[in-house]
This record gives structure tokens, C-alpha cells and sequence, in this order.
């Protein structure tokens, strides 16, 4: 079978996307399949092309484009199945706001939260009491998010947003554990406890490695507590209308309430990247991992 394996992209995560195809890549060329790296650029010509030579596409991007739907558009168009979600729930996904209003409908709990579309005028204060949590409506990785203190703060947060072209999403301070759950098929997988090595679970965190954020995998946590996250995450990827995978994050609080925080579409896919680590647990390997999204994105074709 002939895969073509999509990273790079032109968003601030191509370097995390080229990290985690190598991951890919390799247990790709070990199932027996031809592969192709292909490094998506401005050039969307060369994409066209290149997926209408090839039997399936494996998307491995963050942020736009990849996780916004394009490339799954327009491989929808040349007829070039993949992996992983259709271009509608991609975007829904990935925009924050939009998200947010749909888990609300499907009844589960989310920080309250507004969307800001240009930046304030001086002397302007948000009807949120602080601490509150700053974040790229659009971005991924944990990239532009911030805890903001006060309001220096959260207009500096603002500003860096801003000046990245994107739109902001202030949300208030939930307290409690950092969990994460990853969706595989129809199935929820054993949730993650994150533990940030700093205030909160940042680009630093998620990426340093050992010294980053601990992530436990199962979180230790009560059956009956593990079963309500899985279903949150099972409904909140249908909320989306999501497919073969994703990955939920959570607040869990003190007093058990589950708050969902974001839907990721592309998660990471190193050998050592969260879902990864909950396929692990499930007692899948990562070659029987990357094999069973292949066949999502076939049975897709054949649907």
C-alpha cells in the first residue's frame, strides 16, 4: 500500500508535526507499506498530486492547516482517504469557542469562557473574575496560553495573541487534577493524570521530556470516577461528530466534577505522546496502533 505521510505545515508546531512523523514513518515501512514524507508547504499544488498517487494519506500536522480541516478537504476532493476526522469536525475542533458551545449542548460541563475578536481598548476589564486563562481560540501545543493574574497580565497575554494574527478565548480558573483521555474507534482508552512540573501544563511541560510535566497512565483514579471521563470524552468527540480518534483534556475538581477543556483531532504520535501511552495500557502496540488508524482510514474509502 502506498501511504503518504503529510507533516510540516507552516504553523508554530512544523517542528513538533516533522518530530512525531519520524515516529510514523518508521512502523509504517515495518508494516510492509511504501511510504512518502511528504513536508506540506505554501505549494498545496504539490499535495494535490501527490495524494492522488497514493492509496491513503496519513496526516500528522498541529494547528492550521491540518488540524482546521484544509487538508482533509482537499483530500476529501482528490479521493484520498486518511486518518482521523473530516474536514467539518476538524474545524470545529480546533475553534475553541465553537467547540465550547457544542459540549455545552451535549450537556457537559466547560469553564466558562468569551471569545475576544480584537484586541481591547485600554481600560477595558473582562466580566470574569482572576485568575483567569488566556489561549489561542485557534492554536494547539499549549502555545500562546497563559495564566493571567491580573489585568498587565492578561492584556500582555492578549497582545502576544494579537500580534500572532490570532483570536484570543479567556476562560476562568477551574481547580483540580489535569486529566487527559484519548478516544480510539468507539472505544475510550484508560485516561491520563497529568502533573505540570510548573502552574500549569505549558508548551514547556508538554514537551521537555523527563523534565516536563509527569504523565501517569492509568491516572489513579476511583472506577467509577475513570468511567464518567471516558464517557465524557466518548461524548464529547460525538458532539464534534469526530471519527477513528481523538484526545479529550479535563479538569477533574476536588468535588469530582468533570470539566472538558479541548478536543485535539491530531494528537501526538510519538512512540511516547500521550495516546500512544493510553493504546499501551489497552495492551496495543504502537506498530498495532498506527496499522488500526490505516484501516479507519480505508473503511472509510470502502463507507
Amino acid at each position: 500500500m502506498r501511504v503518504l505521510l503529510i507533516a510540516g505545515g507552516w504553523s508554530p508546531e512544523r517542528e513538533i508535526s516533522l518530530r512525531g512523523a519520524q515516529s510514523i514513518e518508521k512502523a509504517i515501512r515495518e508494516l510492509g507499506h511504501q511510504v512518502t514524507f511528504f513536508k506540506l508547504s505554501e505549494d498545496l499544488g504539490a499535495l494535490v498530486k501527490a495524494a492522488a498517487e497514493h492509496d491513503v494519506a496519513f496526516i500528522n500536522l498541529h494547528g492550521a492547516p491540518g488540524e482546521d480541516g484544509l487538508v482533509q478537504a482537499i483530500l476529501d476532493r482528490v479521493g484520498c482517504p486518511y486518518q482521523g476526522s473530516d474536514a467539518a469536525g476538524s474545524f470545529l475542533a480546533l475553534h475553541k469557542s465553537a467547540a465550547k458551545a457544542l459540549f455545552a449542548s451535549a450537556g457537559l460541563k466547560t469553564p466558562t469562557g468569551m471569545l475576544i475578536t480584537a484586541m481591547p481598548a485600554p481600560g477595558w476589564k473582562p466580566d470574569l473574575p482572576y485568575p483567569l486563562f488566556v489561549k489561542s481560540n485557534t492554536g494547539g501545543s499549549s502555545l500562546h496560553l497563559a495564566r493571567a493574574e491580573n489585568d498587565e497580565e492578561l492584556f500582555a497575554a492578549l497582545r502576544e495573541i494579537f500580534e500572532a494574527g490570532s483570536e484570543a478565548l479567556i476562560e476562568s480558573f477551574v481547580p483540580g487534577k489535569e486529566i487527559t483521555c484519548g478516544v480510539l474507534g468507539d472505544k475510550a482508552l484508560a485516561p491520563i493524570l497529568i502533573v505540570p512540573k510548573r502552574r500549569f501544563f505549558d508548551f514547556h511541560d508538554k514537551y521537555a521530556g523527563a523534565a516536563g510535566a509527569a504523565e501517569i497512565c492509568p491516572a489513579p483514579l476511583p472506577p467509577d470516577t475513570t468511567a464518567r471521563i471516558q464517557e465524557a470524552a466518548l461524548a464529547a468527540h460525538r458532539a464534534l461528530g469526530l471519527s477513528s480518534y481523538s484526545r479529550a483534556d479535563f479538569i477533574l475538581t476536588e468535588e469530582g466534577d468533570i470539566y472538558i477543556l479541548e478536543v485535539n483531532t491530531l494528537p501526538g504520535m510519538t512512540d511516547v505522546s500521550l495516546v500512544p501511552k493510553e493504546a499501551a495500557a489497552a495492551g496495543m502496540t504502537y506498530l498495532e496502533l498506527v496499522d488500526n488508524l490505516l484501516h479507519m482510514a480505508l473503511e472509510r474509502r470502502r463507507a
